[in-house]
């Protein structure tokens, strides 16, 4: 029986490439293809070592393509790259907000090019490297799930791909341990300082996010007052664009005791700080949501939810508001919950959905009023 074809995101790295070995030796027809997202690999344009740089190196791709003998194919995907997620990056940090740039990717720019093109190739499947799985309900419809590795699982940048995609997604290193797919490479003869982690945000290739803002969007350079939950002054930030909640280094504040930023607040270019206990918060809010299996939701229906990549699920209830969006009640207080990223639902390996955390319990906008000082 003929394998059905798969087109194949291949970004250059160690997993993507190890997925398409695993493909071809699994008798699919793989149709290889790389997204051109940010900066072209030439002498003119390159700003760190090519093998340093963002997730999609076309030159490794185009080798393991040929060492493979697949096709591989280039998409122009700068535009949709730039407004999609660049736009969304700029404009999160101007207000206030921390977003995470490889959710936003994922969503509407690699499996929404990779989807689109797999139709137009008369593709049955899409595939990539990420670590996850698909799975079955009782009723047929397809779940994604976590990965077997939970130290490299990344369901978590996942949860906003539409649920009709599902059926339609392969990911070939779900059930493996990164120390396999290591092996597998050196198996493969793949050059091993060509294929190092790619680092977390893909496009900033000098410095850090700030100075990205700053040569980007210049005007995220706005002083503004620290101001503490109980209305006091205790110095002027940089720009509300460079403070997230739980920061604690690179505040420059000397009050004698350790502060951390609480909150920060646009609409008065004020960013709060006070002691680590008042990270604490016992809800917060969902906006944007994208909920696979609503019956999991509710008062009688316990979920565990991550509210960034790197800490554990914590256990929670989902309640539904009459605005559409989702409160989030956890069963123990969570530090430094940050409005802006992601919030995802897990029942034990399956994920429901999530959102993005729109706000949370810890609200002392009502403390600031007097900002005449500053202006916005």
């Amino acid at each position: 029986m003929t394998q059905p074809t798969v087109l194949l995101g291949m970004s250059g790295g160690v997993d993507s490439s190890v997925a398409a070995a695993l493909l071809v030796e699994q008798g699919y027809h793989v149709q290889g293809v790389t997204l051109q997202l940010w900066e072209t690999e030439d002498d003119t344009t390159i700003s760190k070592r090519w093998q340093e740089r963002g997730c999609c190196k076309v030159g490794l791709a185009k080798h393991v393509a040929q060492l493979l003998k697949i096709p591989h194919h280039i998409i122009q995907s700068r535009d949709a790259f730039e407004k999609g997620v660049i736009d969304d990056f700029i404009g999160g940090y101007l207000t206030g907000t921390t977003p995470n740039p490889c959710v936003r990717c994922n969503e509407r720019v690699k499996f929404a090019a990779l989807y689109q093109a797999a139709k137009s190739m008369g593709a049955e499947y899409v595939a990539t490297g990420h670590y996850a799985n698909i799975g079955k309900n009782s009723d047929g419809s397809s779940s994604l799930l976590r990965a077997k590795d939970s130290q490299k699982d990344q369901s978590y940048f996942l949860y906003r791909l539409p649920s009709s995609w599902l059926p339609h997604l392969l990911f070939p290193l779900g059930t493996l341990q990164k120390s396999d797919v290591w092996k597998k490479a050196e198996a493969m003869g793949l050059p091993s300082e060509g294929l190092k982690e790619s680092q977390e945000i893909c496009f900033v290739t000098k410095g850090d996010y700030r100075t990205f803002l700053q040569s980007h969007a210049p005007e995220s350079s706005h002083p503004g007052p620290f101001m503490t939950t109980e209305g006091k002054q205790v110095g002027e930030h940089q720009g509300i664009a460079f403070y997230t909640p739980g920061q604690r280094r690179g505040l420059g504040i000397a009050t004698g005791e350790r502060l951390y930023v609480q909150k920060v607040i646009p609409e008065t270019n004020t960013v709060v700080v006070g002691p680590q206990e008042s990270l604490a918060c016992e809800e917060c809010l969902l906006s944007d949501v994208n909920i696979y299996d609503p019956l999991a939701l509710g008062i009688d229906h316990p979920i565990n939810v991550k509210i960034r990549y790197a800490t554990p699920a914590e256990p929670a209830i989902g309640i539904w508001q009459e605005t559409g969006t989702l409160l989030i009640r956890f069963h123990f207080p969570q530090q430094a919950v940050s409005p802006g990223q992601s919030a995802v639902l897990y029942q034990g390996d399956r994920v429901i959905g999530g959102g993005i955390i729109q706000g949370t319990s810890l609200d002392p906008r009502e403390l600031i009023t007097q900002q005449e000082a500053y202006p916005r």
